[in-house]
């Protein structure tokens, strides 16, 4: 009985074996981690089965004789295939040869490397390689089924492999030991940073078309991937089980192989007009990139000059991409064009786009589920007057001016009464552009009866490939309530990161009310220093909310939505109540320390702020002199005459002021005379040395506190170095890490105990 080959589409047998070997191999791997098994031979153990299978099936597939077109009958005996089909199935047992003898030898290479003494491994692993890599592409180029590619397929292929490519020959840079470099890594990991992402591509592109020969692309790249690093590890003399990290790779690798010949033998035809597999061509080589320089901050702290320019490099081809996706869409929009000119001529509707009306929601997500690429721009409409955004005449020049800034083929559509939505064609960046015109065509006056109307917008940006139209149409409104959120008259874009602080933000909403009542919300105390002597003086309360919800949310999340949800006013009033109380306690020690509590403007502002806060020095008989009350420097000049008000107020309660976060810009400069204050808080930024080599400007600061009868705070000092400027500088107080951090009053009271005094 003649061999056959299993055809496409049959059912097939489970993999057993292949469970069997790769079971096998795991557990050598975790032996050679566990010191029971040295490293060497635990990835040759794990190896062999794996490379043993796949060589035996692809020898099989070299051997056995052609299998007939059809099953042989009494009548009609079986006769060898002729034509096409016997040359194709003739290179594909030619291919199956090639690709035994490429598995083969990376599975002695990996056999000998127990066998050989330390100092012979490395010249075995590159032999290795060099053997397998050209073996895989012969077999690669000879695979049945290559069809040639157009101009365009072949530059966008050319351009995934450059990005691809330029992105992993960075990781493999940048990611090697710091230090002098062997030859033999550098050269495997740019050489195999390229052999992967041509392997890639060309496995993704062909996924669809020839999955049998894209699975042979996949195997070569695990495999040659699993060498180049074997390479990289025994030449820096890495330790036996790092070199386990290669046995996944070259064992996966063999298998893979062995898979896709046999798919390709069993007389596997390529699907014609099947489109490439889509795959993230912008997101992942600059996801690669941006991990490997993530990793290599993190352990080494900078780059090389080389490192830069490399890293840079990954840039103009994912620009190239983009062009390129939006020649394709600008194609193919003008191809539905005229498909649809036609379908108009056809019916006897030749109505221009513009002169229809806005479709509505349902006729939207209709368009968008017939839409395979794109973007949808949600616009949000606001009116100086509110009322006026309705009116008629002002909604029909609104469609009007959308419609003339939208494309001839991009459908507008009404989604409420102030919310209108475009759907484009064009790319993500276009269609930014789109937005930006958009906000200027509305934000001109809009022509109504008794007068004109102005107009703000906000824009949210979503892209609609591979979404579904509902999603789509959430994606874009979120980005819509972030523009409005950010202050309007802007675009703004979807992603994840979006909607995980949109979200965040509508957790926070619904969370904050109650979290007084509820006890949720605590101080901590970071130390102030006299930087003469390091002993203690005061602290500065920091407010955290420690939600059960949530977790711990700072100041810096917190009092945006409180301010958006009118709550300043009751954490204020709880934050000073509950730092008089823990000041009083401290004072009943002899502890004479001072207690910086942070205010906003807005909270300044309220009529009874000075007489709440002379209350709570009463409550808990403080003296008003051991309490700060500390405003930033970039929020005063808003209200500048109410806060000037308030802080004269506190002063003539004994209660000393502080201004915090001074920018030592002109305009700061021009209102400290102004404001009523003791204390000057500036930032560690000053304390480094002045452009062109002047003099660092915490000395011009200290001169002018000086000056004006102001102790200067330098906070946030992270070093030794910014304290001791800070004390150059003639400044006596300081606060930071390098000096204290924010704890509980509990530790901050244990770590006073440290201290014979503390003096004010």
């Amino acid at each position: 009985m003649p061999v056959t080959h299993p055809a496409a589409g049959t059912r097939r047998r489970p993999p057993l074996p292949d469970l069997a070997v790769s079971l096998a191999g795991a557990l050598f791997v975790l032996a050679g981690a566990a010191g029971l098994v040295p490293g060497p031979a635990a990835v040759a153990l794990a190896v062999a089965g794996g490379c043993a299978l796949a060589c035996v099936r692809l020898a099989w597939l070299a051997g056995v004789p052609p299998a007939p077109p059809d099953p042989p009958t009494p009548s009609a005996p079986a006769t060898p295939p002729t034509g096409r089909r016997a040359r194709r199935v003739a290179l594909s047992r030619r291919v199956a040869g090639i690709l035994d003898v490429a598995v083969l030898a990376a599975g002695l290479t990996v056999a000998v490397l127990p066998l050989s003494e330390p100092a012979h491994r490395l010249p075995v692993a590159l032999a290795g390689l060099a053997v397998t890599a050209p073996l895989y592409a012969v077999a690669l180029l000879r695979l049945p089924g290559r069809s040639r590619l157009s101009a365009r397929e072949r530059l966008r292929r050319g351009v995934d492999v450059a990005g691809l490519g330029v992105s992993l020959v960075f990781a493999g840079w940048v990611l090697l030991p710091p230090g002098p470099v062997p030859p033999a890594a550098r050269a495997a990991s740019v050489g195999g940073g390229l052999a992967l992402a041509v392997l890639l591509v060309a496995a993704l592109a062909e996924r669809r078309r020839r999955p049998g020969a894209a699975r042979c692309h996949a195997g070569a790249a695990a495999t040659l991937g699993g060498l180049a690093l074997l390479v990289v590890l025994l030449a820096y003399a890495a330790p036996d089980r790092a070199v386990l990290a290669v046995a996944p790779l070259l064992l996966a690798g063999a298998l893979v192989t062995a898979a896709g010949a046999r798919r390709t033998a069993a007389g596997e035809r390529p699907r014609t007009g099947a489109a490439p597999a889509p795959w993230p061509g912008l997101t992942a080589p600059a996801g690669i990139a941006a991990l490997a320089a993530g990793q290599h901050l993190w352990t080494v702290g900078e780059f090389t000059a080389p490192a830069i320019a490399l890293g840079l490099s990954v840039i103009p081809p994912m620009v190239v991409r983009e062009v390129l996706a939006a020649a394709d869409q600008r194609r193919r929009a003008e191809r539905l064009a005229a498909s649809e000119a036609r379908l108009r001529h056809l019916v006897g509707d030749d109505r221009p786009p513009a002169d229809a009306a806005p479709v509505d929601r349902a006729g939207l997500v209709r368009a968008l589920d017939r839409r395979a690429g794109g973007a949808l721009l949600v616009v949000d409409l606001h009116g100086a007057d509110e009322a006026a955004v309705l009116d008629a005449p002002v909604l029909a020049e609104v469609v009007h001016r959308l419609r003339a800034g939208a494309g001839p083929h991009d459908v507008v559509a009404r989604l409420t009464d102030t919310e209108f939505a475009v759907l484009t064609d064009v790319g993500p960046v276009p269609a930014y552009a789109l937005g930006t015109r958009l906000l200027v065509a509305l934000a001109e006056p809009c022509p109504r009866p008794g007068g004109a109307s102005r107009i703000r917008a906000s824009v949210g940006l979503a892209e609609t490939t591979g979404g579904e139209p509902e999603d789509v149409l959430r994606q874009a409104d979120l980005a819509r309530r972030r523009a409005v959120q950010l202050g309007r008259d802007r675009v703004e874009w979807y992603d994840a990161y979006l909607e995980e602080q949109l979200v965040r933000r509508l957790d926070l909403e619904r969370e904050l009310p109650g979290a007084v009542a509820r006890g949720e919300l605590d101080l901590v105390y970071q130390p102030v220093l006299a930087l003469a002597g390091r002993l203690p003086v005061g602290t500065e309360a920091l407010l955290r909310w420690r939600s059960p919800v949530l977790g711990t949310v700072l100041p810096e999340e917190l009092l945006p939505v409180a301010a958006d949800l009118d709550l300043l006013g009751e954490l204020g009033r709880w934050v000073l109540d509950r730092a008089c109380r823990q000041l009083a306690d401290w004072s009943e020690g002899g502890r004479e320390l001072w207690m910086a509590v942070n205010v906003t403007p807005r909270e300044l502002a309220a009529p009874d702020f000075v007489a709440r806060t002379a209350t709570a020095l009463a409550a808990y008989d403080v003296p008003p002199e051991r309490l700060v009350v500390e405003v930033a420097e970039p929020a005063v000049a808003a209200e500048l005459s109410t806060v000037v008000a308030r802080l004269a107020g506190l002063r003539s309660l004994g209660v000393r002021t502080a201004l915090d976060d001074f920018r030592a810009e002109h305009a700061s400069l021009a209102q400290l005379r102004r404001l009523p204050i003791d204390l000057l808080k500036v930032g560690p930024h000053l304390v480094g040395p002045g452009a062109d080599g002047q003099r660092p400007l915490i000395d011009v600061v200290a001169n002018l506190g000086d000056r004006l009868g102001l102790e200067v705070v330098v906070e946030g000092l992270e070093s030794d170095a910014q304290v001791a400027g800070a004390r150059r500088a003639g400044c006596h107080y300081g606060q930071g890490f390098a000096l204290a951090r924010p704890a509980p009053a509990e530790r901050v009271e244990a770590w006073f105990e440290e201290f014979p005094s503390t003096p004010r």
